[in-house]
């Protein structure tokens, strides 16, 4: 777990000094080791850390991280450490990412098959940060897939969903080339994104149908620099029964920075969740 993401927003974007301190602050924060280390494949990227809470009947929270499907989960460790001390049996995967063996379809099989796994049949809290927002909001819309589609279940879908800063709209990250077309990267080459958008983009797969039937909250902060607040306002007014939650002065990092006043909330919506 080497690969710590850089600055990562598009060339035409120039981000505040607090929107670069916040990336530089939480992205330099030293990585937690993981007490437990297990497989849920046979290739080396499907495997997955676990923080268990100490107590057999802590809530389950499968934790999806963030970089574009480009960069690793390094960067989350100090996160998914900071819930198991909150009372969260804490699960931050790997899986296959662009660059390497991962695009599509691995990286969406390899959720699919995490998911389809390791939470064997406990409820969960599927959360994901900024792309691991996109994946975790591609997951529990996998009953919305036609049913011939190898992703698609009706059975095992997360208890709740929460998406933190989420990229759900992969048609807008092509369109504004968002860092230098990772959405283009993860699902291209060009002529095949209009047969794939309905498959693997949450905002279109929800058009038509208006809701996943799984509990959703999209939480952002109202700082975010890093992805258009599109991004957030345009799924909840298509996905309507999704809570939308916007933080005052919180950027995109900060609700990954353990012990923020961002993280507070993710930590209360998270009891909430796992709570009902």
């Amino acid at each position: 777990m080497s690969d710590t993401p850089a600055h990562s927003a598009p060339a035409h974007r120039k981000l505040s000094d607090f929107a670069a301190e916040e990336e530089r602050r939480v992205l330099s924060l030293r990585p937690v080791l993981a007490p437990e280390h297990h497989a849920y494949g046979e290739h080396p990227d499907q495997v997955y850390d676990l923080w268990p809470a100490g107590n057999p009947d802590a809530p389950l929270v499968v934790l999806l991280h963030g970089g574009y499907w480009r960069y690793d989960r390094t960067h989350l460790t100090p996160f998914a450490a900071h819930l198991a001390q909150n009372g969260f049996t804490t699960v931050l995967p790997g899986f296959r990412r662009m660059g390497g063996a991962g695009g599509c379809p691995e990286t969406f099989d390899d959720i699919a098959l995490l998911v389809d796994t390791v939470p064997a049949g406990r409820p969960y809290v599927l959360a994901g940060h900024c792309s691991g927002g996109h994946l975790a909001l591609w997951a529990a819309a996998r009953g919305l897939l036609p049913g011939n589609s190898p992703w698609f279940t009706a059975a095992g879908l997360p208890t709740a969903v929460l998406a933190l800063a989420p990229i759900t709209d992969l048609a807008g990250t092509i369109r504004e080339r968002l860092s230098n077309d990772a959405g283009l990267e993860l699902i291209g080459p060009a002529e095949r994104v209009g047969s794939l958008l309905p498959l693997v983009d949450p905002l279109t797969m929800l058009r038509g149908r208006g809701t996943t039937g799984v509990p959703t909250v999209v939480l952002y902060g109202e700082a975010d620099e890093e992805l258009p607040h599109e991004q957030f306002t345009a799924y909840a007014a298509v996905h309507t029964d999704a809570e939308l939650v916007a933080l005052p002065g919180a950027g995109h990092y900060t609700l990954i920075e353990p012990g923020s006043e961002a993280s507070v909330s993710v930590v209360g919506t998270l009891a909430r969740m796992t709570a009902a």
